[in-house]
């Protein structure tokens, strides 16, 4: 048995149980309310949905004994028989009935050895004794057909004989479930939300409170509030494939209205998504579906003349990735015809005959998002009024989502879409401009990059007026959050004379940048409160939230951002133009974290590296024999680098400890080190060394001979106890 239908089933089940304990007591009112019609047909309509469930999942007895019981009814319905006790008997043993052979099925997946022949065959004497029985239900056997006997039943009365009613009414699997209002959910998260804000306040009180027993009472109920979070918003969630059950439909209508053969293929369908991006995400797919089958997949003439099968394949595939969901639909295909596309922009006037020439396909494709855009030769009921695509990413940015697109000439085309789990709850980068914290939310975060000196005074360069970055050999178009909330009368954009630049790296979709600001604080989970009327226009704004001091943040919004401060196309292509002329050095390049432990100069690859932080030395405890300090909702095993290379390493109570996170399967690990001298991208030859295994070897960097930590090997050498619970 499929797990789709062992999940029918099991929602059959919890349906049907519900209704009979519903059917028991209107029955009981039918007796000492016998001519109330409204009620009888109540009754009706709840014993035909349970029959109508039975024929197709294959239960024949439940179908056999719930088509007599229906019979019953509707002869009660049309007023041909009166309700009496003994007809009230008859429905009740129906109803006792149902619930055995349900039972059954709970536990064994069957309906067991129960014959509901004699109950079948008293409701057929009761029909007869009125006048003329209605056909049995296909398969159910009555009295003349078990007998031989061509003549009509006796119109005396059957003995009663009712069915053993099960002691306990409810099953295990009612019992496991309860129903409950979606706005009752609703209602718990915005109070969980209330809790959230609740609790970061908390703990930015205490972090300046001195007092071991307050940090771990606060720590303990930022732990609780994180679970009790992800237990309501369990709730909320919803596979989706709730959203892909009309697909199919609309795949084979779609198909004959443009005479092609389409084959729909899904996976990933138990992939699951918060209720309300569920919504969310409805129309999108149905206009991206329509668009493959109408624009991407050809007619089977044309698939036959290109060697391909007449029916063309259409494949949803949905999974988890990043703490994001990804949404891939994509199709075998003609893809998308770049060519008409650049002749329908030019038409239009969406960008001149230069811009065209100096775009590339990718560049090309991002224009059928553009409103209005169509490529279709007429208006038809399926296309060619030109708000599909423009609609899919509206919508699928609305709930910070991403819009990316492939296409391969006479392969096909792939839609990909990415979405948070959630709306309500978000982790997020706090940063600060003009004295102001702002929220960046980390679903389009890449990574933070921080100059001091020389190194943010001589950073920025300047490409066609706009400002870029050169990070790793890939250039980064800049935008200073200063100036695009201000808009001041600048002829061009300048280098802040700050000694410092704090660059906070974006990516949306497949645009990446980098966001100037003045400062970033920490990262923080935050609940997403919609803005007001008055705000909703200003498209560099997602939202707002409370931070922990009770006062307002705004929430900014990458995608939107970018388009404010006039990341355009074209700005776009010379971008990737020059980074495709540097790529072969950028790939030799590698990026090493400089520290000092004891007198050694040593360096470790970025990948290897989590976060960098500071902990006050008043904040570290003990496990048995392991410093600890609790971080982030958890607890952070630290390990000194000096311990472990046998370097000595001054301690000084009056400075901060220096920690390198790494994460680990389980959790994450902090390194102590002395000191955190620099990060360089530049090209190294390492030189490898004997007899040491937690050096990958020595290279030059900065005039300097620097050691390679080994992080792994580091990380093999500490026992396996010292792996905590912080992420």
């Amino acid at each position: 048995m499929s797990q789709e239908l062992d999940e029918i089933i099991r929602e059959f089940l919890i349906e049907s149980f519900d209704s009979l304990d519903q059917l028991d007591q209107d029955m009981v009112t039918l007796e000492q309310q016998p001519t109330d019609t409204e009620l009888i047909s109540r009754i009706f309509r709840n014993l035909h949905t349970i029959k109508g469930a039975c024929g197709y999942l294959g239960f024949e007895k439940l179908e056999r004994v719930s088509h007599a019981g229906e019979n019953l009814l509707g002869r009660l319905r049309d007023g041909s028989m009166s309700v009496d006790g003994d007809i009230i008997d008859t429905l009740l043993s129906v109803n006792d009935a149902i619930r055995l052979l349900l039972t059954e099925s709970e536990k064994t997946g069957e309906e067991g050895e129960f014959d509901p022949s004699a109950i079948v065959t008293r409701i057929q004497a009761q029909l007869q004794s009125e006048g003329t029985a209605p056909a049995a239900a296909e398969g159910a056997s009555s009295p003349s057909a078990s007998s031989g006997d061509p003549a009509a039943p006796p119109k005396a009365k059957v003995p009663k004989k009712k069915a053993a009613r099960p002691t306990d009414s409810g099953s295990s699997i009612v019992n496991s479930s309860i129903r409950v209002d979606v706005r009752l959910l609703d209602e718990l998260m915005n109070l969980v939300g209330e809790l959230v804000l609740a609790r970061n306040q908390l703990l930015q009180h205490t972090n300046h409170i001195e007092d071991s027993a307050i940090h771990s009472t606060g720590q303990r109920l930022s732990h609780i509030t994180t679970e009790l979070q992800a237990r309501i918003m369990k709730t909320r969630m919803q596979p989706i494939g709730n959203a892909w059950h009309k697909l199919p439909r609309l795949v084979r209508d779609t198909a004959a209205l443009c005479d092609k053969q389409v084959e729909l293929s899904m996976s990933g369908q138990d992939t699951e998504l918060d209720r309300t991006i569920l919504e969310a995400i409805r129309d999108p797919l149905t206009h991206i579906v329509r668009n493959a089958i109408d624009h991407g997949i050809e007619t089977p003439t044309e698939r036959n003349a290109s060697a391909k099968s007449p029916a063309g394949q259409l494949q949803l595939r949905a999974y988890h990735e990043g703490g994001q969901v990804n949404i891939v639909i994509a199709d075998d295909g003609g893809g998308i015809n770049l060519e008409k596309v650049r002749v329908r922009a030019r038409e239009r006037g969406l960008v001149s005959a230069e811009t065209l020439n100096r775009m590339n396909d990718h560049d090309v494709t991002q224009l059928i998002f553009h409103p209005g855009f169509s490529t279709a030769e007429k208006i038809t009921n399926v296309s060619g009024r030109g708000v599909g695509m423009d609609v899919v990413r509206t919508n699928i940015e609305k709930i910070g989502g991403q819009v990316e697109v492939e296409t391969r000439s006479g392969k096909g085309t792939s839609v990909k879409i990415r979405i948070p789990l959630t709306l309500a709850i978000i982790p997020a980068l706090i940063i600060t401009c003009h004295a102001q914290r702002f929220a960046l939310p980390q679903v389009s975060l890449d990574e933070l990059v921080r100059l001091e000196g020389d190194a943010a005074r001589r950073s920025i360069e300047h490409i066609h007026g706009v400002p870029v970055y050169r990070l790793r050999g890939q250039l980064l178009p800049i935008v200073y959050l200063r100036k695009t909330l201000t808009r001041p009368p600048v002829p061009k954009p300048e280098n802040p004379d700050d000694e410092e630049l704090n660059i906070v790296v974006l990516r949306c979709g497949d645009l990446r940048y980098g966001l100037v600001v003045d400062a970033i604080l920490d990262t923080e989970e935050i609940v997403v409160k919609p803005l007001s009327s008055t705000l909703k226009g200003l498209e560099v704004y997602a939202g707002a939230t409370i931070m922990g001091d009770g006062r307002v943040a705004l929430i900014l919004d990458a995608p939107g951002l970018a388009s404010f401060a006039g990341l355009s196309t074209r700005t776009t292509s010379q971008m990737l133009a020059r980074t495709n002329n540097q790529k072969s050095s950028a790939e030799k390049a590698q990026t090493l974290l400089l520290l000092r432990v004891g007198e050694r100069r040593l360096a470790m690859r970025l990948s290897a590296v989590s976060r960098l932080e500071e902990f006050p030395q008043n904040r570290l405890e003990r496990v048995g024999q392991e410093q600890v300090v609790q971080y982030r909702g958890g607890i952070l095993p630290l390990i000194s680098l000096a311990d472990v290379l046998g370097e000595h390493e001054p301690v000084n109570r009056d400075e901060p400890l220096r920690v390198v996170v790494r994460s680990v399967d389980k959790g994450a690990i902090g390194l102590i080190v002395g000191e955190v001298v620099d990060i360089v991208t530049e090209v190294f030859k390492i030189h490898p060394v004997e007899d040491d295994d937690l050096l990958q070897g020595y290279a030059i960097v900065q005039s300097h001979i620097t050691e390679v930590l080994d992080v792994e090997e580091v990380l093999r050498r500490i026992p396996v106890r010292l792996v905590g619970t912080a992420a």
